[in-house]
């Protein structure tokens, strides 16, 4: 087995794809690379990148395990804020989350610094489930 150590690749011409054999693997520029999805898609791996997660208590005292997630607020009973250690560019992210026990999850508030998100028991009122976890994909700023 051989072992390549280099700091940077070059492409031959302006192209700024990297082909092994006959097939594009990435392309780069302006600060974004896309890599051979299925078949012919290309996907992006900077969007394609979780950007904040969260396995936690819905009481807000600790979080279990995080990525970006400077803190946790006990808004009441199963409604807790997650605040980003680095924000989104927007509000506009996709947030998601599985609540712990039998009760359902919901995103009540997103800004570019935090994600508030509620767990409901099944009569319909906001429940302490115990640990839960939350998922945050969008474009940091």
């Amino acid at each position: 087995m051989s072992t390549i150590i280099i700091d940077t690749i070059t492409g031959k011409s302006t192209a700024t794809t990297v082909t092994i054999g006959s097939t594009p693997v990435v392309s780069a520029s302006a600060n974004s690379m896309t890599i051979r999805g299925e078949g012919s898609n290309q996907t992006s791996i900077q969007q394609g990148l979780a950007k904040h997660w969260l396995h936690g208590a819905t009481n807000g005292t600790f979080d279990e395990d995080s990525f970006n997630n400077a803190s946790t607020t006990d808004n009441g009973t199963g409604d807790t804020t997650a605040t980003f250690t680095s924000a989104m560019v927007n509000a506009h992210f996709a947030g998601s989350g599985l609540p712990g026990g039998d009760n359902t999850f919901g995103t009540a508030a997103q800004a570019t610094g935090s994600n508030r998100v509620v767990i409901h028991g099944h009569a319909g009122s906001d429940a302490d489930s115990g640990n839960y976890s939350v998922i945050t994909h969008g474009e940091l700023a």
